[in-house]
């Protein structure tokens, strides 16, 4: 078993020493006996590995109280050997078979040394409550939720069964999701993550991913739709029918339209949590031609041509070119 150095005389501090003094020491001497500074020197690396080892029990404040009153051998860990046995394992190196170390403890007999092997063993695993330090609190944990359109715009109150895995069984949990949602934000259930030490549980951090639909599309607070209208509807002007999220509403298209206009329904878009009159729907124009026409109509609209006389081109940025 090898001979083990007090951790406090390891990182050259004193007993009383505070955290902040106990990283500072282990920053310096890390640094200084860090194998790749000391390329093949084994004194050096076995330094660095006491260094690490005594860092790694007096920066835990449960595991230095442990090491304070009990000493190196209480901050061990359980280990398969390579025979398949239980080893408790300790320091560098020094180990004791499990059912050894259980059949000392219980030869001293009575309830004090039992409940130090319990410490020794198993304690750990299970919060160790014995009046020292509070179990910490359960980690956070993700769960992505998949929203409709109209959920993430509108917000609703889903039901979901929760599974945090392991051996916990599932429960149901009814989420509240406010209206404007964006892909990828994060909304944060309090207390959802039971903690299998007793101590405070943590959070369920709930990521939205939203449906695409199949004619609305967001651009910020604005909801764009895309309306085809006839040659003569633009031509003419007309009132058509458009969706929104809350039904059809009756939209007027000035005569003139062009394809690609877009005509505004005020506060018909995503409203948010402190935004009273939220975002709009934006209806783009797409004039969509005829593919199939009687004679007739071809006439009429061959007629329509020669007495129409604007150019659609007249106002485009390349129109004022001279030409070669």
């Amino acid at each position: 078993m090898a001979e083990l150095r007090d951790y406090y005389e390891v990182l050259g501090v004193k007993k009383d020493a505070s955290a902040d003094e106990i990283k500072r020491a282990y920053r310096t001497l890390a640094k200084k006996f860090h194998p790749d500074r000391n390329p093949g020197d084994a004194a050096a690396e076995k330094r660095f590995k006491e260094v690490q080892n005594a860092y790694q029990t007096l920066s835990d404040v449960e595991k230095r109280a442990q090491y304070d009153q009990y000493g190196a051998a209480s901050v061990g860990k359980v280990a398969t050997g390579p025979q398949g046995e239980r080893m408790y394992t300790w320091g560098e190196g020094s180990h004791v078979n499990v059912e050894d170390l259980e059949d000392l403890f219980s030869a001293f007999g009575g309830s004090e040394h039992a409940s130090i092997f319990d410490q020794f063993i198993g304690g750990r695993q299970r919060g160790r409550t014995r009046g020292r330090t509070a179990p910490p609190r359960a980690a956070d944990e993700g769960q992505d939720i998949w929203l409709r359109f109209e959920q993430a715009v509108q917000g609703t109150t889903m039901s979901l069964r929760l599974n945090m895995g392991g051996n916990r069984q599932s429960e149901q949990v009814d989420v509240k999701i406010p209206a404007g949602v964006n892909e990828g934000q994060r909304i944060r259930v309090r207390g959802r993550v039971p903690n299998p030490y007793g101590g405070e549980p943590g959070d369920l951090i709930l990521r939205c991913r939203i449906r695409p639909h199949a004619y609305f599309r967001r651009e910020g607070v604005d909801i764009y739709v895309d309306v085809p209208i006839s040659l003569t509807e633009a031509a003419f002007g007309a009132k058509v029918d458009v969706p929104t999220l809350e039904g059809f509403v009756t939209l007027s298209i000035p005569a003139g339209t062009s394809s690609g206009t877009k005509l505004r329904l005020k506060g018909r878009g995503v409203k948010q949590r402190g935004d009273s009159s939220g975002g709009d729907e934006i209806v783009v124009i797409q004039i969509v031609a005829p593919k199939k026409m009687s004679k007739e109509a071809r006439e009429l609209l061959e007629e329509l041509a020669t007495r129409i006389h604007d150019d659609p081109r007249a106002a485009a940025p390349w129109a004022a070119r001279s030409t070669v």
